[in-house]
């Protein structure tokens, strides 16, 4: 793969996890670590391949640890830390967004305890959005769950050919 073609995608990471309301930032720094030769890369690193001050690097990747989605780690005999992208880094974005689902949940419900007199119309939207998030939040537990044993598997099988 061309340097080009991962600075690109570099940059449309970025981008998608800006639209889900992220710094851009946050999405670069994934996407970098994401196609990272090496399994860690420090601040400078960071820096350096993402042409971004470090200020930037640091305040970012504390809100990627904070979201679950990478790392530090510190190495023996090396003074600086580094980060790495978390074994669980999407099943966290997941679940970060069944905490968004629930709340809207939630919201849908208390406005209609609060606008039980407004007009049909008003009602019909609250309940369709209480409809829609409450069937997310009984049905994303189900699927998410399908999904780890569908990795079980693969990792098993995968073993199971190298041995």
């Amino acid at each position: 793969m061309s340097h080009l073609a991962e600075k690109s995608f570099v940059e449309q990471f970025g981008i998608s996890f800006e639209q889900t309301g992220h710094p851009r930032m946050a999405g670069r720094i994934l996407g970098w670590l994401l196609l990272s030769d090496s399994p860690h890369q420090s601040a400078d690193e960071l820096a350096k391949g993402l042409a971004a001050s470090r200020g930037s690097i640091s305040s970012t990747t504390r809100l990627l640890i904070q979201l679950g989605l990478i790392e530090r780690l510190s190495l023996p005999g090396v003074r600086h830390d580094y980060f790495r992208l978390r074994p669980d880094a999407w099943q966290n974005i997941i679940r970060h967004g069944m905490d968004e689902i629930k709340m809207f949940r939630q919201l849908a419900e208390h406005g209609l305890l609060l606008f039980s007199g407004k007009t049909p119309l008003t009602i019909n939207w609250l309940e369709d959005m209480r409809g829609i998030y409450a069937f997310l939040e009984r049905e994303f537990p189900a699927l998410m769950e399908r999904w780890e044993q569908q990795q079980r598997k693969h990792k098993k099988q995968v073993v199971q050919k190298r041995g």
